[in-house]
């Protein structure tokens, strides 16, 4: 019974890097289930991270990734609280996931969050978006929800906080950021990111 509550323990800190504690307590929580472990540590750290996210991030470094091939590359800037942090194998690693994340998703992502999506580009989108709700043959009354789903979908393919994480995709983007920021015990954030592809033309 002990072995097996070890084997647990070990197990949640490789897929979540909780300490023990953490992992202990989330699995009595959980009732030894794995699965709700999980997800009981990951509100929990989203709940850090909100204590935590009104700290200003001034270190940090660039994360790259350069696809086999040579044809496909990103930069992303990862920020922090401090250098000791930025040092740390656990945030070259994550900036490294974001960076190879960035690349190989599909869509790829064009913008950070949805706030920073250009207003123009929202209303072109909506405007298509009741177009095709018009033409579903739909009631009216639901046109409004057809489009508001349509532009919650298109938030989630363009913005790379809302993207499901491509290394575990039970898990969107803002939530490895939230789940990275109670382990390190920092605000962490992603300031800007850049992918470049040979012969692709750059988006205006």
């Amino acid at each position: 019974m002990i072995n097996r509550e070890l084997e647990l323990v070990k197990e949640l800190r490789e897929k979540t890097g909780a300490g023990v504690l953490d992992c202990k307590k989330a699995l009595v929580e959980s009732q030894g289930d794995l699965t709700k472990a999980i997800d009981y540590l990951r509100k929990k750290g989203i709940a850090a991270a909100e204590k935590k996210s009104g700290r200003s991030t001034r270190e940090g470094l660039i994360g790259t990734y350069v696809h086999p091939g040579e044809q496909l590359g990103v930069l992303v800037e990862v920020n922090c609280e401090t250098d000791f942090v930025a040092r740390t194998e656990e945030f070259h690693a994550l900036a490294r996931d974001l960076a190879m994340h960035i690349a190989g998703a599909h869509p790829s992502p064009r913008y950070l969050q949805r706030q920073d999506v250009p207003k123009e580009i929202v209303e072109k989108e909506c405007q298509i978006y009741l177009a095709q709700a018009k033409e579903s043959g739909k009631p009216e009354k639901a046109w409004d929800k057809i489009v508001e789903g349509k532009l919650a979908k298109f938030y989630s393919e363009r913005c790379l906080l809302e993207q499901p994480f491509i290394k575990d995709p039970n898990m969107k983007i803002e939530q490895l950021l939230a789940h990275k920021i109670a382990q390190l015990g920092e605000n962490i954030a992603i300031r800007r990111f850049t992918r470049y592809r040979v012969g692709e033309e750059q988006e205006i």
